[in-house]
């Protein structure tokens, strides 16, 4: 394995340095990386984009303009570890605010139609608590939530 790790290679229609773009811009600790360009050889029209890397939270990525044969799809997502709740308001209302889409128990799509599962860290203490009534009753609040509410996941969490 290289030192260097693993590249998430994601693919668009024409919006890869778009895409990078907008993904450093949402959040801390990125940056953009090199951008690629078609040459005479194709098969994409010379001189436009062909990859943009970039960096997100720290994970390495590659936005490649493959064309349209490809879609995003929920089969796929990345989880968003988030602090507290002012955190998964940030990523939730970018998201959704900038085009996304809402889905439920913390889902949501971005504009390019990529799934994220933005989760508070609490979450998985209290999905995971020992106590099967107190477990079920957080799984049944997130059940009914879109955008994940730590405060209320707590409350039923302690039977409140």
């Amino acid at each position: 394995m290289p030192a260097d790790g693993f590249t998430t290679c994601l693919w668009f229609d024409g919006q890869a340095e778009e895409a990078a773009h907008y993904y450093v811009s949402v959040f801390e600790n990125s940056a953009l990386g090199r951008i690629g360009r078609y040459t005479e050889a194709g098969p994409g029209r010379a001189g436009t984009v062909l990859a943009a890397e970039f960096t997100a939270n720290g994970q390495k990525f590659v936005a490649l303009n493959g064309g349209p044969q490809f879609t995003f799809d929920e089969a796929i997502s990345f989880q968003i570890h988030c602090a507290d709740q002012e955190e998964v308001d940030h990523y939730w209302n970018r998201f959704v605010g900038d085009g996304g889409e809402a889905g439920p128990c913390g889902w949501v799509k971005d504009r390019y139609g990529l799934s994220w599962q933005v989760v508070p860290a609490r979450l998985i203490d209290l999905l995971g608590d020992p106590d099967p009534v107190r477990a079920a009753r957080t799984t049944e609040a997130m059940l009914g939530m879109s955008k994940l509410d730590i405060a209320a996941l707590e409350k039923a969490h302690a039977g409140e």
